[in-house]
């Protein structure tokens, strides 16, 4: 019986493997890794500090803070800014900035982020840098990229990749979908008169994708984006949809040659059991491996947002799948 349960093991995961991204998330969703400490968060930006433990940035105050030593044990750090920078309330009254990025280039962390209101597209994303990527040390240098009503973009839910020796943010939310800017490596800051590349909307009104996430696995450019609704507690419907393209500006397509344009997108995590609403990612490497880092809403502790972190692992077509 062992060996007939373990080869019945061994051919489930190769089942699994074979599968694309889809059929695999429609198998079993996995749960979060088990954290402590302070679990509260609204999208997470995690990264690995070069003087050891990690840092997670998200959502609520000006821009709450959490540090770990071991990515098990969160601790509460305040806020990465003492007070807001003046100019954010041109976008909001009470000086509240959304979803963060944080990234290590050029020898010092840069953390992106939005300033908006709810239900407008009257937004404008900004740029801080910092040494050490610890809370109460950035400098801001003010806006990267805005957006007026008069677009057809929202300047919201900053990601940062580096391509090909450029420098490139996907953001968005609603208003067409997700998009894309080049960015000036020195300053970080859009290039004046850039092309806003579109990389995914979907065919329904209001287009609900947001908070875009691109990584580099391999010969392919992965987006990550979050569709459907957030911030509603137990009944958000938020989940995490992927697909992939061969260039960083697109076109991305899911598994079964779908564009992300006309409404495709491989189905990666969505709400399962108390985890409700997963949603808000990022993506972070530790020791080389992939970590999905994302915001639930816990139908055990009356729809608060908390932590999500799963390993990301790629199978033998090359899409991600959590674990």
């Amino acid at each position: 019986m062992t060996l007939r349960r373990t080869l019945t093991a061994v051919a489930a995961a190769t089942f699994l493997a074979l599968l694309p991204n889809t059929a695999q998330a429609a198998v079993s969703y996995p749960d979060p890794r088990p954290i402590t400490g302070q679990q509260i968060i609204h999208d997470p930006t995690v990264i690995k500090l070069k003087s050891g433990g990690y840092v997670a940035y998200s959502t609520g105050g000006i821009i709450g803070a959490r540090l770990s030593k071991d990515g098990k044990q969160w601790d509460d750090e305040g806020n990465a800014f003492a007070e807001p920078p003046s100019w954010w309330y041109e976008y909001n009254n009470t000086g509240d900035p959304w979803a963060p990025d944080i990234s290590y280039r050029a020898g010092k962390y840069w953390l992106y982020y939005a300033v908006s209101s709810w239900g407008t597209n009257h937004s404008a994303i900004g740029v801080a840098t910092s040494d050490s990527g610890l809370p109460g040390t950035w400098t801001d240098h003010g806006k990267v990229f805005s957006s007026e009503t008069t677009d057809s973009w929202n300047a919201i839910d900053p990601g940062i990749i580096k391509a090909d020796g450029k420098l490139w943010m996907a953001f968005g939310s609603y208003w067409t979908g997700i998009r894309m800017v080049e960015l000036n490596p020195a300053t970080g800051k859009a290039i004046e008169g850039a092309t806003v590349d579109h990389l995914a909307t979907r065919p329904d009104l209001p287009y609900a994708v947001e908070g875009p996430y691109i990584v580099k696995h391999g010969r392919y450019y992965y987006l990550f984006a979050s569709y459907d609704a957030c911030c509603a507690g137990v009944n958000s419907t938020y989940k995490i949809k992927v697909g992939r393209a061969t260039n960083v500006e697109g076109p991305y397509v899911d598994s079964t040659g779908k564009s992300m344009l006309e409404g495709g997108g491989d189905l990666l995590l969505e709400g399962h059991g108390r985890y409700v609403g997963t949603g808000g990612q990022s993506v972070f490497q530790d020791k080389g491996q992939d970590w999905l880092a994302y915001h639930y809403y816990d139908a055990e502790d009356e729809g608060t947002p908390k932590l999500g972190l799963n390993k990301l692992v790629w199978n033998k077509n090359g899409w991600p799948n959590v674990a």
